[in-house]
């Protein structure tokens, strides 16, 4: 049982990581309808960011400080300068472009800081807490604590501000929005801007436990995508509840399931993708469209 219970553990450590990309992810849906393919590498550039300031000497949670500002406003530039003049495209047309700047963004790493791997600095300290058998390590407990930090920040701004009210608004029905001054444009940014602050945190938070280099975020991406599917594109809640689903899944399908062991896990959350599409497409906790005739 203790062996059991140590693996649902690593597993929520995982799927907070999961989690936090899938946010990132549905925050862009939810304000403009477009499924992001991107979310991954700009994740990738922003942690680059943060090891290239902890590097010239900068303290961490500085570093992280001016990552998370740069990312802010590399969000909102993305959004003006790529995104909006596609605005009411095809679907098609919107994917391509995200799944340009996809490579754009990575190429653009590669070219500023080779594709060579670095080491990131772990911000949590090492040693565990052990309890009945079951070891808990500090870096697993901050990952946690960053994912629920991040959570609740998004609670207050969207149900406490005036900001916050003004994207529900938005995220809801743009038109009526703009009727009531709302200024769409704007928000649309903003919620660019917001995702891809979160998508910074999911990066730093992947990169210790990994090595940095321009992919390493290709592989968390596709958990992200089955973590926001489960839990549901235009639910923020259903993305954290989705990700620690598909964290603990993934490990336990490793650990038990013999001809899946650590090579065959990446093949966890395209399961759960197939099966969420086909029994409820919507996710967990996401609103079925209605569509009148």
């Amino acid at each position: 049982m203790a062996g059991f219970l140590q693996q649902v553990v690593e597993g929520l450590g995982a799927g907070a990581i999961y989690a936090s990309l899938a946010l990132a992810l549905v925050l862009i849906y939810q304000f403009t309808g477009i499924v992001n393919f991107a979310q991954g590498e700009l994740a990738m550039f922003s942690t680059y960011i943060a090891w290239q300031c902890v590097a010239s000497g900068m303290p961490f949670w500085l570093a992280l400080v001016v990552t998370l500002v740069v990312s802010f406003a590399g969000g909102m530039l993305i959004e003006r300068v790529i995104i909006r003049p596609v605005e009411g495209a095809p679907e098609l047309t919107i994917v391509i472009v995200t799944v340009g700047l996809f490579i754009f963004v990575n190429a653009a790493a590669g070219w500023i800081w080779t594709f060579l791997i670095k080491d990131f600095p772990n911000p949590f300290p090492g040693g565990a807490l052990e309890a009945a058998g079951i070891s808990v390590g500090f870096s697993t407990l901050g990952v946690l604590g960053v994912v629920a930090l991040v959570m609740g920040l998004l609670y207050v701004l969207f149900q406490y501000t005036r900001i916050g009210l003004g994207m529900r608004a938005v995220a809801t029905n743009p038109a009526s929005a703009r009727l009531v001054g709302i200024r769409v444009g704007r928000t649309l940014a903003l919620g660019w801007g917001l995702a891809s602050t979160v998508g910074a945190v999911s990066g730093v938070l992947v990169a210790p436990l990994l090595f940095l280099e321009p992919n390493m975020m290709g592989g968390v991406l596709i958990y992200a995508f089955a973590a926001a599917t489960l839990g549901g594109f235009d639910s923020p809640a259903g993305a954290v509840v989705g990700g620690l689903i598909v964290g603990v899944a993934e490990t336990l399908a490793g650990a038990y399931v013999g001809f899946i062991g650590s090579d065959l896990k990446v093949g966890v959350p395209l399961v759960i993708i197939l099966g969420v599409l086909l029994v409820r497409p919507q996710g967990l906790f996401g609103r079925a469209a209605v569509e009148r005739a």
